[in-house]
């Protein structure tokens, strides 16, 4: 296999990420195997860093997307890279609260991740309204027009070709249906950027150390996301996916966003 000598050996623009590992470049052969690799490392504390990486801001925007996601009677929800089940969780609840009997499907790389959600479903009593399958998002191991919610939360910036899992997630989605994704984003706010680079480099990798064990797991995420497509340039790959009436909102300047698709 030829070597990868520098940056200009590597394409740019929609479907580059395929290439880069945060700030290493590899083969897209070579990505999922890593990424696999660092959520069987961090499995275990992933939800106690999401915490403290962001101040426990993320549940203030998943409480954002549970918001936009109304659970239909009958409807199953397919949460992609749902590793520890927070989304699916979140939606149960609703569920539950507004009586309406549903269902969700977590899928997720990372087999470590899947144990971790499975044993919060067994502990909190969801189990029967779940379904754990272990699965690549750029293949999803379900039907056509099998599911009316389709969400990915903080998963497709580390998934090897985006445009296959935008394309995926629209094939499962029944006609009607509408898929999320929660995703870091950029910044919009240019003093935010700027103390938001300082955090992210400074405190993010060393934090991981001390709390997992596992720095170069944790440079990884911060390197990933300063790779992901602006807000604009996914909304893009979204409608070229065959997504409509896409649109998106920025949550805490930029830092996060939302954006959402039909399948019409």
């Amino acid at each position: 296999m030829t070597p990868i000598t520098s940056d200009s050996d590597l394409p740019a623009g929609p479907g580059s990420e395929a290439h880069w590992f945060g700030a290493r470049p590899v083969r897209p052969a070579e990505k999922t195997p890593l990424v696999r690799g660092v959520f069987a490392s961090v499995a275990g504390r992933y939800d106690l860093m999401n915490d403290l990486m962001s101040g426990g801001i993320h549940r203030l925007w998943k409480a954002r997307l549970i918001a936009m996601m109304p659970p239909r009677r009958g409807g199953t929800l397919l949460d992609m890279a749902g590793g520890t089940g927070d989304i699916a969780f979140r939606y149960l609840d609703r569920a539950e609260r507004a009586g309406v009997e549903t269902g969700a499907i977590i899928c997720d790389l990372s087999e470590e991740m899947i144990a971790v959600g499975r044993d919060r479903a067994i502990d909190r009593g969801m189990i029967r309204h779940l379904a754990f399958v272990a699965g690549n998002a750029e293949a999803l191991p379900l039907a056509d027009r099998s599911v009316n919610l389709c969400t990915i939360a903080f998963g497709l910036r580390n998934v090897t070709h985006i445009d296959r899992a935008l394309a995926e997630a629209r094939r499962v989605l029944r006609p009607g249906g509408r898929f999320f994704c929660l995703e870091f984003s950029h910044v919009v706010l240019e003093p935010l950027a700027r103390l938001y680079d300082r955090y992210s480099y400074a405190v993010i990798p060393r934090l991981g150390q001390v709390v997992t064990g596992d720095r170069d797991s944790y440079q990884y995420l911060v390197d990933s996301i300063r790779r992901f497509p602006t807000q604009e340039q996914l909304a893009g790959r979204m409608a070229a996916a065959g997504l409509s009436r896409v649109r998106w909102s920025n949550l805490s300047g930029g830092i996060a966003a939302i954006h959402s698709g039909w399948r019409l």
